[in-house]
């Protein structure tokens, strides 16, 4: 065993020594990797577009020296850009043209529909992504987790992983659109299909219940070391399993588990559920930040909640202060300007041809050497009907103090805001779908409410005395909601997930009639 950690922590020694680098020099390193972007797109259509070929020849001619200088050309040049912008030349490589946004033809898309709307976002998945983006961060994941746990296991097993499914498109068979999971699993080294569970057939099946069921009855016997996925999905996995063998926990399953790779939502509310399932001291929780778009952070220090920002895979990052998102030309900064715990909206320009692209995350900068994140919400999924600002990190956070002081655990919840009339002032309404209810409502609505004015000073400012904004209101969600929800909408699945806040109240509207 520990001939093969040494063996695996050598080959990974080189690249420890690269992370290294970009910890102490962040913006050298992004300075090349935008040099790089520019330099493969210039003859492409949208290179063309925007000149690239100047922006390359000004960073040959001063060494890259001028970086700053050159961005900011950049930034006055090409605007920023959101799926409805990218949309037509995205479509001109669907439909099989090449050089549009990236050099060559382009045959994979993840599918992502995100929360944000109901239409289909095709986001194009190049070579070089898959190679230098996507399959670089789980080689990281590795690295880097070797690097705090030098008895790991995590060699010897296997990994259950959750994933979804693609298919041909529907005018073009040639192109391939689907889950950027199923993308990935499909596409991996030989070497590394068998170090994951269940088998391709299985964890590309269309049908998510199906999959479920046999994801769960093949892999019972399996040494299973690790697990990665999202946390609501891989959840509903591991209860599956348990039911099917009648053990009382998953270590009485696979009793070598020792991580889970989660990411796509905040692992907070689920944390207590994962601690009963899998009741060790010694399992460990590795938070990614990875997407359709791109891999962008790993959770580095299991002391730390933050994440390191992986500067050199290919992707260049903007920050967008967010009061400049309403704005006609908004500001943004480069890693070298960003403050620590200010709040911005991430703007990628990667590998797969997406340029200044607003992913619709917002993050929260933690570090500057190095650049270290925390994801704080989504551009288009808070509260600020009353002034109160309201992100998800925040009501996170306070849900999970209200749990821990309750002995609650949740499965999932929503919010949305309750409008002021002539009759009534407003206020947030809560659906909160329980796996263990708190004994007493009104204390667990009491310490939320505290929660919330603890870390959000704009939300504590308009409950002040219920001037503008009245005590949150409960609604308690019956069992499987949220999923029937999902059902109903055609979105189970690992890559879908549920609104958690909103300016409006459809989500919270459509769920109330189905709770009845």
């Amino acid at each position: 065993m520990a001939f093969l950690n040494s063996l695996v922590s050598l080959a990974l020694a080189p690249r420890n020594e690269e992370i290294n680098n970009f910890r102490q020099h962040p913006l050298e390193i992004q300075a090349k990797v935008f040099f790089d972007l520019i330099q493969k797109a210039k003859s492409t259509a949208w290179g063309e577009k925007y000149q690239y070929n100047k922006l390359a020849d000004q960073l040959v001619l001063n060494n890259h020296f001028n970086f700053l200088e050159v961005l900011k050309e950049f930034q006055k040049t090409v605007p920023l850009s959101s799926y409805d912008d990218l949309k037509p030349w995205i479509e001109k490589n669907i439909q099989k043209q090449e050089n549009v946004l990236w050099p060559g033809e382009i045959k994979w898309f993840a599918k992502s529909s995100g929360t944000t709307s109901d239409k289909s976002k095709f986001i194009p998945v190049t070579e070089e992504a898959l190679e230098f983006c996507h399959y670089r961060g789980g080689k990281d994941v590795l690295a880097l987790y070797l690097l705090q746990h030098q008895e790991s296991n995590i060699c010897t097993g296997k990994t259950l992983s959750v994933g979804g499914t693609y298919r041909p498109d529907e005018q073009n068979k040639d192109i391939l659109c689907g889950d950027l999971s199923a993308i990935l699993m499909d596409n991996l080294p030989f070497w590394a299909k068998f170090l994951r569970v269940p088998e391709i057939s299985i964890a590309l099946l269309d049908e998510w219940e199906n999959k479920i069921e046999q994801m769960a009855s093949s892999t019972i016997k399996e040494n299973v070391v690790a697990l990665a996925g999202v946390p609501s999905w891989t959840l509903v996995i591991l209860r599956r399993v348990l039911e099917i063998t009648g053990k009382k926990n998953i270590l009485e399953v696979w009793p070598n588990l020792e991580l889970f790779i989660h990411g796509g939502v905040s692992f907070t509310p689920y944390r207590n559920q994962y601690q009963e399932l899998i009741p060790s001291a010694k399992m460990n929780y590795l938070e990614v930040y990875n997407a359709s778009e791109g891999f962008f952070s790993i959770g580095d220090d299991p002391q730390k909640d933050d994440m390191l920002l992986m500067l050199d895979y290919g992707v260049f990052y903007e920050f967008v202060p967010l009061e400049e998102l309403t704005k006609e030309n908004p500001k943004a900064l480069s890693v070298a300007d960003v403050e620590v715990g200010c709040n911005y909206a991430l703007a990628i320009s990667t590998n797969a041809g997406l340029w200044r692209y607003l992913i619709g995350d917002t993050v929260e900068i933690t570090s500057l050497k190095p650049v270290r994140i925390r994801i704080s919400g989504r551009t288009k999924h808070f509260i600020n009907v009353f002034g109160e600002e309201l992100m998800v990190g925040n009501t996170d956070q306070a849900l999970k103090l209200a749990c821990e002081k309750t002995k609650a655990t949740i499965k999932d919840y929503t919010v949305a805001p309750i409008f002021m009339s002539e009759k009534k002032q407003g206020g947030h309404e809560w659906l909160i779908e329980f796996s263990q209810e708190p004994e007493d409502i009104n204390y667990f609505m009491k310490i939320l409410d505290e929660s919330l004015k603890s870390v959000n000073s704009d939300y504590e400012a308009k409950r002040y005395k219920d001037l503008a904004l009245l005590a949150p209101k409960l609604n308690i969600a019956r069992n499987n909601l949220f999923y029937d929800w999902l059902k109903g909408r055609g979105r189970l699945g690992g890559q879908n997930k549920i609104p958690r806040l909103s300016n409006k109240r459809d989500y919270l509207e459509e769920l109330l009639i189905l709770n009845k």
